[in-house]
């Protein structure tokens, strides 16, 4: 087994493959986001079970969810994560709404997902930039507060994710070249590059 970024193999432990066989079966390859945690994957199982009661006490759709990692993503200049989630926003809107939403465009979302798309990107450029008015929005376009307390925390969690991912070099994989759509692709000019293709 290869690495992933910066890091060589971890060790092939039950836990590691069990993140590698349910990558094979969602997506059909091992993705190097997976190479990378399988050092921890414990803090991996952590961290993804916060990040679904953090969504599950936002009342986070499918599409809400996408609408969120991808702002946050391309807020943040994570390629991989916007491939990832611009894909599946794609799948549950349209891939020029995707796009724009990775450009920071907002076409084609309602105003509560704008207001979701714009929050979260001011939790990534500038969180102790935000003021109550900011907050505000988000309830006037029908976000309350235990739910805008949820995808604070989601957000950040995604960030953590982000950079722990970023740092360590994680590319995204050469499969997003056939998958991603095209106007995803296009959208996505930061960040690290696609890996190359190793077949």
């Amino acid at each position: 087994m290869n690495g992933s970024g910066f890091l060589a193999a971890p060790p092939l432990t039950g836990e590691a493959q069990c993140m590698f066989d349910e990558d094979i079966a969602d997506s059909g390859h091992v993705m190097n986001t997976s190479r990378l945690w399988a050092h921890r994957p414990d803090l991996f199982a952590r961290l993804f079970e916060l990040l679904r009661e953090a969504g599950a006490a936002a009342g986070l759709g499918l599409r809400e969810r996408g609408v969120l990692i991808a702002s946050c993503a391309s807020a943040a200049g994570d390629s991989y994560c916007a491939l990832a989630w611009g894909s599946r926003l794609a799948e549950a809107s349209d891939a020029d709404t995707a796009a724009a939403v990775l450009r920071g465009a907002d076409v084609g979302l309602t105003a509560r997902e704008r207001a979701l798309a714009g929050w979260v990107r001011k939790v990534v450029g500038g969180p102790h930039g935000t003021a109550g008015e900011d907050v505000q929005e988000l309830r006037d376009d029908g976000w309350d507060d235990p739910q805008i307390f949820a995808i604070t925390v989601f957000a950040a969690l995604r960030l953590a994710f982000s950079t722990v991912n970023g740092a360590l070099g994680a590319r995204p994989d050469a499969a997003f070249r056939a998958t991603a759509p095209p106007a995803v692709l296009d959208a996505v000019t930061f960040g690290r590059p696609i890996e190359d293709e190793t077949g």
